[in-house]
């Protein structure tokens, strides 16, 4: 395997992905001001509102889980069927 981490600077990462259009630094949505990002604004860091939205919704408010049919942690196992054995 590696010894090294390949990355031990951030400089080393600005120069990797200078040439790849705008793909870094990739800045959270709670980091941003209200007017940049619907999860930004307020005295710390939260999103503030719940992370699901609508699938009609307009399209500046879609971010976070965009339609999501379930969310929060997967409890449980899958439950699997019983095999046939001759």
């Amino acid at each position: 395997g590696r010894i090294d981490k390949p990355m031990l600077k951030a400089g080393r990462a600005y120069f990797k992905y200078k040439a790849k259009r705008n793909c870094w630094p990739k800045v959270r949505g709670v980091a941003m001001n209200p007017v940049e990002h619907p999860h930004g604004g307020g005295n710390h860091q939260h999103i503030g509102k719940a992370s699901t939205v609508r699938r009609d919704t307009s399209a500046g408010r879609k971010v976070g889980l965009i339609a999501a049919r379930r969310t929060g942690r997967l409890r449980g196992t899958k439950q699997q069927k019983p095999t046939e054995k001759e």
